[in-house]
């Protein structure tokens, strides 16, 4: 297997589509690439504003997959760790050094669970989230055939419709469990609204987190009535932020997109009715593609189709143009509208994919860019892990 730290035994256009030093117009096309100054803009300014309210920030890892963006935003943000939604992520996060990992998700099948009761030993903090009872016996009869601890968190469905229990007598219930168990220790509550992250409007988004944030006070109110005290009481998004971070409740914070900056993301609007990306974050993280054919006069036919990108949350659109219009895409084509007939053969556009998570998910390579250089080149290194 190859070392995927050293770039030297990599052939561009063969295992990698760019190395450190390259122009920027060389890049073999498509492949992701990261504006390295708007990608750290974005990171400082999170980690600013998290300091400033008092909030840990544990980044969301399943978005960008990658141990070297998680390292930067550590480095540059203080981030305090990461969160992920798998054990096959939380693994390779582990093995990358990073030393808090929350899988803010459930874990039930006895291999995984074994797994997970493993990661201790490499010397990481390692959380779980849980919504049921059976579950924490299982993972206390892993840790303690393993001799290691895993932190629970119980989490509470605040809204998303998905995994979480819905009262707080269940939160209690479960917490209790959770500190009767042998090497397992209750930390805290996951409460994401995942469900309200893309709604246009500030205000919808607010009376969605005015609900959730009642729900997790009424839980830590109720926790709080039987002696057990929340370390931690984590969730937020991009899209929502700003309500966890003032509620009085919350202290981390679980944002992802930001640090990128997807079109879907990007059309939610701020309190002050403008699009947060155009003030709040800037987009950081693009589909590079070249124009293969202009047979047609009023299109052009470009190299990132459906297996470059994610379309379940709409075109990818191009970034810093308006003359031109990414319209359609099959498999290894994308269409893009051209009436005026301004672009060549081999001529290079930025698409701002729709969705960045399950984009980066079907790339092995992130080309980092500044000045029109190359200036590194990251794997995608959890890309695939999804069991």
């Amino acid at each position: 297997m190859k070392d995927m730290t050293n770039l030297d035994q990599f052939e561009v256009g063969y295992d990698i589509p760019a190395k450190p030093g390259m122009d920027e117009a060389d890049i073999q096309t498509p492949c992701l690439i990261l504006d390295l100054d708007a990608l750290e803009r974005n990171i400082t300014k999170m980690g600013d504003y998290a300091k400033a309210h008092g909030m840990r920030h544990r980044v969301h890892g399943k978005m960008h997959k990658s141990v070297d963006v998680a390292q930067l935003q550590e480095r540059i943000g203080g981030a305090v760790g990461v969160c992920c939604q798998k054990v096959s992520e939380a693994e390779v996060f582990v093995r990358g050094g990073i030393k808090d990992v929350l899988v803010s998700n459930q874990v039930r099948d006895p291999a995984k669970i074994d797994r997970l009761a493993r990661l201790p030993k490499l010397g990481s903090r390692i959380i779980v989230c849980v919504d049921d009872l059976a579950n924490v016996a299982d993972l206390s009869a892993a840790a303690v055939r393993h001799g290691t601890q895993l932190e629970v968190f119980v989490e509470i469905d605040c809204g998303a419709g998905r995994c979480g229990v819905t009262t707080t007598p269940a939160v209690v219930e479960i917490a209790k469990a959770v500190q009767a168990a042998e090497n397992l220790k209750f930390t805290g509550i996951q409460a994401y609204q995942g469900a309200m992250q893309h709604l246009d409007s500030y205000e919808a988004r607010q009376e969605k987190l005015d609900i959730a944030i009642a729900m997790v006070r009424d839980a830590v109110a109720g926790l709080k009535a039987e002696g057990i005290e929340c370390e931690l009481v984590s969730g937020g998004g991009t899209g929502s932020y700003y309500f966890e971070s003032n509620s009085g409740v919350y202290n981390e914070l679980q944002c992802g997109s930001y640090a990128f900056m997807d079109a879907d993301y990007g059309r939610i609007l701020d309190r002050n009715g403008k699009r947060i990306d155009q003030g709040e974050w800037e987009n950081a993280f693009f589909i590079l593609t070249s124009v293969m054919s202009h047979a047609k006069a009023d299109k052009a036919i470009v190299d990132a189709g459906l297996k470059a990108q994610s379309v379940d949350s709409g075109l990818p659109v191009v970034f810093g143009r308006d003359d031109v219009e990414y319209v359609k895409c099959s498999d290894e084509h994308g269409v893009v509208s051209d009436p005026q007939g301004v672009l060549k053969v081999n001529d290079k556009l930025k698409l701002v994919p729709g969705h960045c998570d399950p984009t980066a998910n079907v790339h092995d390579w992130y080309v980092g860019v500044r000045n029109g250089k190359v200036e590194c080149v990251w794997p995608v290194s959890a890309r695939g892990h999804a069991y």
